[in-house]
């Protein structure tokens, strides 16, 4: 999908495209703050200007995704059967030019091809116990950030929020690099030392089965630690090296895949030390990001008229467009299931006329039931690179940030090595 690369932007460039954000989320903040629960209890459609409705007015669900989204179904043709207002096309043009862009550097990836269930990119032993989501988002993450340890000298890795340590234990076991884990929950930590102790396992039986294959050397586990990593706090341990300092002191890189909430913005303070030298962080549940100190991390975004995002829009950037877009032009029977939830809202509404926008837990399968009704680094050099597909992996926007320039090599890292 077409957009603004974050590549090559000026500083004074980003804080541009942060003031055309902010003054198009205030202009449209009535439908930003819309919610499908509330279509029949607020007249949603009615608020819209008459010559929108006149245009989107019994389109169905695929053209909704190929005209209102711009995103047509394969072999499709996008035909307007009628002349769209001026105000629909400038919103949908505005949003489309003001997007990062979520195409990655190579084409739809070929791993998949022969099983979509396992990576052909992955040796069995690290495909055990992972999702083809998570394969690919291992692999794809695991090497980049061997590229940019390479690159900027990195003694160690830092791996926050691990969770089972599948990301740590592909750059340990499979790529080779010195890697710390930092997981919070005991019991994932566990869980991660135990995969580590079959994964190591199952790569001994396959050199006995493989004797022709040769190692460049010894393989280490990564070094997992129970602690928790507070946003706001630096923490020792995390700066601690593994081994004994090199000549030139200890050089870690940072990373995290989909770091929830507060771990992005500890990723980032922590990324000022003098000991770190580069960052790779995939962002995650950025409504859960503390307010104020979290979002936005940015004391100048913050200043600006329109940059206030409450949770439940934070909440929509984790959502996927391409996701939406593949519903709409399915027109399965699932879009029934929000109708149904704004139907109830009616009723709600009537017993409970004070109770606003309840969290109600959605039911699974609903619709067969049978009812009868960017953080600015200045000093820094920081890039955002789309480096998952984004049809296996929404939120596909890696942060890669260096104390020190790399120039072109940067375009090294959006590359799919063959």
């Amino acid at each position: 999908m077409p957009g603004v690369s974050a590549r090559g932007l000026s500083h004074e460039e980003r804080r541009q495209l942060a003031v055309n954000l902010t003054r198009v989320l205030a202009r449209y903040r009535p439908i930003l703050d819309a919610y499908i629960i509330e279509f029949f209890t607020d007249n949603l459609w009615g608020t819209l200007p008459w010559s929108w409705r006149e245009a989107l007015d019994g389109l169905n669900p695929p053209q909704l995704a190929a005209q209102l989204l711009g995103m047509p179904g394969e072999g499709e043709v996008v035909r307007y059967g009628s002349v769209w207002p001026l105000t629909l096309l400038a919103l949908k043009s505005t949003a489309r030019a003001l997007a990062f862009t979520r195409t990655p550097g190579f084409q739809t990836p070929s791993e998949f091809l022969e099983n979509p269930s396992q990576s052909s990119r992955l040796t069995a032993p690290f495909r055990k116990h992972v999702r083809p989501k998570k394969q690919h988002e291992i692999r794809r993450l695991g090497e980049l950030v061997k590229k940019l340890s390479d690159l900027t000298g990195c003694t160690q890795v830092v791996d926050i929020g691990s969770g089972q340590g599948h990301l740590s234990r592909f750059m340990s076991l499979g790529l080779g690099l010195t890697v710390k884990s930092i997981e919070g929950d005991r019991r994932l930590v566990e869980r991660a030392q135990r995969l580590d102790r079959e994964l190591l396992q199952a790569l001994e039986k396959e050199e006995k089965r493989s004797p022709q294959v040769t190692r460049a050397g010894p393989r280490h586990s990564p070094h997992h630690v129970v602690r928790w990593v507070e946003p706001t706090a630096l923490c020792e341990e995390l700066l601690l090296p593994l081994e004994p300092l090199p000549p030139r002191g200890a050089r870690l890189l940072l990373t995290g895949l989909h770091a929830c909430g507060d771990l992005s913005v500890a990723l980032l303070r922590h990324f000022s030390c003098p000991e770190v030298v580069a960052l790779a962080s995939v962002g995650c549940c950025y409504m859960k990001l503390s307010e104020p100190g979290g979002y936005p991390l940015s004391q100048w975004v913050a200043g600006l008229r329109g940059s206030e995002l409450p949770y439940r829009l934070r909440e929509g950037a984790c959502h996927a467009l391409e996701d939406y877009a593949e519903r709409l032009q399915r027109a399965g029977p699932g879009l029934r299931t929000h109708c149904y939830r704004a139907a109830l809202e009616t009723v709600i509404r009537g017993a409970r006329p004070e109770l606003r926008r309840p969290g109600v837990q959605g039911i699974p399968r609903v619709h067969e039931l049978k009812i009868e009704d960017p953080a600015f680094l200045p000093g820094f050099h920081a890039e955002l690179l789309p480096i998952f597909s984004p049809e296996l992996s929404p939120r596909n926007l890696v942060l890669v940030a260096t104390k020190s320039p790399l120039g072109e090599a940067f375009s090294l890292l959006e590359t799919e090595d063959s």
